[in-house]
């Protein structure tokens, strides 16, 4: 047994929680087991939740700058973790990546500007370019083995139609599928070639699943760093996605400029105290939490697998590098996607995500959020097949 408990049970109901207190505005009906948002249903690193309530005992909030002690330990934390050397100057903030892909969408594109993705894929890259008088333009990953690849040759003939800017969900969201170096090298390389700037999102690169491992795009060469920004945060990692603070890691000193004068120019002014004071807590402090956390979600993913396998053969399961989601097919029950969620909220009670959401492939699965107690795993495996009995 090791030194956090993830199975003690908090009940997260009238907290506010957009997982727990939104399933009627989200799924008609209040009694639907949530595992659907992105969010975890544990609470984070000790020496965190000590950092806050420090902070909030001080007494006073007024207007904070960022210490150079968060950069530091950013620093160190990408070096330990990812083996990726970065220097304090090249790091910037914001309150969360999608707000940050918002900002590289109005610093470098212009509107009906075409900027590149790859479905399916998280939600809000559809919408943030699109809200934005932008031009979604779509390269599908192609599913093969039950396991996500690109297709290079229409990734190669979109950006030759003039794509700006391209979009890197890594890992990927929602398959959890972690680009490999050759990979990462060819999009790098091509991207260069055809003169669009790649933004990274790797939010969910610190939770990967041995032997897998994350490697940031931009670490690979250094001649990708004038064409590369990426965005990482702790939201994902400790369960902190309602303090709002994330980083941009730019190591070229023009897009870094254009960058932060166009958060300027939004009004983006600094981060709140209580996200400043977790981030730097969270990567000092909290890699032996992250360590148990991943064993746990790992379990969860083994037993979900096994279950679906042995109870519900007709779904089949893709298996994560990283991230506590899991992607899973129900094409073969024969079901409408209307259906499926139908079947889902009304017979088993249970929210997930619909895939379509994901875009274009995302037809015909779910998504299904992990990181939560063994007691409501069960519970949200139950609920699972009673939908499709």
């Amino acid at each position: 047994m090791g030194n956090y408990d993830f199975d003690k049970r908090i009940d997260r109901h009238n907290t506010a929680s957009v997982k727990w207190g939104l399933n009627r505005v989200i799924f008609g009906t209040d009694d639907v087991l949530p595992m659907w948002v992105a969010d975890m249903d544990f609470e984070p690193p000790h020496e965190v939740t000590e950092a806050l309530k420090e902070q909030l005992n001080h007494g006073i909030y007024g207007y904070t700058y960022i210490p150079e002690s968060v950069a530091d330990a950013i620093q160190l934390w990408v070096k330990k973790r990812h083996d990726w050397d970065i220097q304090a100057s090249w790091i910037l903030y914001s309150p969360g990546v999608v707000p940050s892909i918002g900002v590289a969408i109005h610093a470098f594109t212009q509107p009906g500007d075409k900027v590149l993705i790859q479905s399916p894929v998280y939600t809000p890259f559809f919408k943030t370019i699109e809200q934005n008088d932008r031009v979604v333009v779509n390269s599908p990953l192609i599913l093969k083995g039950n396991r996500y690849e690109i297709d290079f040759a229409d990734f190669e003939e979109k950006l030759k139609e003039g794509a700006k800017l391209f979009v890197l969900c890594n890992p990927h969201n929602p398959s959890g599928r972690s680009w490999s170096e050759s990979e990462l090298r060819k999009i790098a390389d091509l991207c260069i070639q055809y003169n669009c700037l790649i933004v990274s999102d790797e939010i969910h690169s610190d939770l990967m699943f041995k032997p897998s491992r994350h490697i940031p795009i931009v670490s690979l060469d250094e001649k990708y760093q004038d064409h590369i920004i990426t965005f990482v945060a702790p939201s994902k990692t400790f369960n902190l996605a309602g303090l709002q603070a994330s980083a941009a890691i730019i190591p070229n000193t023009e897009l870094r400029k254009a960058f932060k004068t166009t958060q300027g120019k939004l009004g983006f002014f600094h981060l709140n105290i209580f996200g400043v004071t977790a981030m730097e807590a969270a990567y000092r402090h909290g890699e032996p939490w992250l360590e148990e956390l991943i064993a746990y979600v790992k379990e969860n993913i083994d037993i979900t697998t096994d279950f679906i396998e042995r109870e519900l053969p007709e779904l089949t399961v893709m298996q994560p590098d990283g991230t506590y989601l899991l992607w899973i097919d129900c094409r073969n029950l024969g079901l409408s996607d209307e259906e499926i969620k139908e079947n889902l909220i009304k017979k088993g009670k249970l929210g997930l995500e619909p895939g379509p959401k994901y875009g274009p492939g995302g037809e015909g699965f779910v998504r299904m959020n992990l990181a939560c107690t063994r007691e409501t795993l069960m519970d949200g495996l139950d609920r699972l097949k009673k939908a499709f009995s």
